[in-house]
């Protein structure tokens, strides 16, 4: 499988668990199952009056990766780049479509901010919004000690640019102030980016990635419930929704992301994956989202089934921005002809 098809996989699959999520994401599992049936939720449902709907974790992920994008072309045509700052202007953007000011001058130029379909509200968290709301500096940390999953949803798109944990982690301390809120992120991205890069399995990357990160200072939290999953796994439990609940809602990072994980690694398929990550009583289209990145990035989007896909809202838009990154260059050296001046114009650099 190519890079490309790896990350459409990852981009798409997350945004399809997304969608899969957000009907049920504020419903307790007994109220899911007395909806959907002994299974709970298997099929997109609708949500926001349509089908196939995503939420702010989608929209939040899309702003990640413009951010990083134009951190790419900052820091080639200028040769400096500090890119949690442009990470932090680019979700600024975001938050302008929320219908929230920021207490900063943001730009609107570049093409995503111009979709208009990214101008919906979909439930976005507070934590998210008071922290983007508060900020007076592009990179400013945020101050509180927030650890909600606001931080580890969305940085799945830096698991395809240089330094994925760094970047991840900073970018999830924009707004949440928590060591566990931010550490988790890095980690993520972590083992995505090793599952691209180095064609390892899930279950490899979990423990390379632990392996060099899990001693670090914040990840105490992180490591514990990830590795309560992974024994989880070896023993051959699967994560059913009353065990899911056992574990914890995923409304915080660690176990958005440990939920996520579990599901993943038990998965026969994609569907089987994601079906499971969304069915408990908790942040649904969260999970979904996090175990729909990690079985996208193993498979690619062939395993994700047609039937989620054809309604995705944001489809084309999210395709085109895994296209984007593709074309850009790991390591940049020099003029790149055609394909870069293209980037370049797409995604300004600021």
């Amino acid at each position: 499988m190519n890079r490309l098809e790896r990350i459409k996989g990852c981009l798409l699959g997350g945004a399809v668990g997304d969608a899969l999520g957000a009907p049920v994401e504020f419903l307790d599992w007994s109220a899911v199952r007395a909806t959907f049936g002994a299974r709970g939720i298997v099929d997109l449902a609708p949500a926001y009056g349509r089908l196939g709907a995503i939420t702010d974790d989608t929209q939040m992920m899309l702003f990640t990766a413009e951010g990083l994008l134009r951190a790419h072309v900052r820091g080639a045509s200028r040769g400096i780049c500090n890119v949690p700052a442009v990470i932090h202007h680019a979700l600024l953007r975001w938050l302008m479509t929320q219908d929230y000011p920021s207490a900063t001058s943001v730009s609107v130029t570049g093409w995503l901010v111009q979709e208009r379909e990214l101008w919906s509200r979909r439930a976005p968290g507070q934590t998210c919004l008071s922290a983007l709301k508060a900020s007076t500096d592009f990179g400013s940390f945020a101050e509180n000690n927030s650890k909600g999953c606001g931080a580890v949803m969305r940085v799945a798109p830096c698991a395809f640019f240089r330094n994925a944990f760094d970047n991840a982690a900073e970018s999830g301390r924009l707004t949440h102030g928590h060591p566990t809120g931010y550490m988790s992120a890095g980690l993520f991205a972590d083992i995505l980016q090793r599952i691209v890069d180095r064609d390892d399995s899930l279950e490899d990357a979990i423990a390379k990635s632990l392996a060099e990160h899990g001693g670090k200072s914040g990840m105490e939290e992180t490591r514990a419930i990830i590795e309560r999953v992974v024994r989880f796994y070896h023993q051959g439990h699967r994560p059913k929704p009353e065990r899911i609940d056992e574990l914890g809602g995923g409304w915080i990072a660690e176990e958005a992301l440990a939920i996520g994980i579990w599901c993943a690694l038990t998965a026969t398929s994609f569907e089987d994956g994601v079906i499971n990550a969304v069915n408990h009583s908790g942040d649904s289209d969260s999970t979904g989202l996090i175990a729909g990145h990690l079985l996208g990035i193993q498979y690619g989007v062939e395993a994700i089934p047609d039937r989620w896909l054809a309604p995705l809202e944001l489809r084309g838009v999210i395709e085109t921005i895994a296209v984007d990154i593709e074309r850009v260059p790991r390591e940049f050296s020099g003029y790149g002809g055609e394909a870069e001046d293209e980037i370049w114009a797409r995604y300004p650099g600021a």
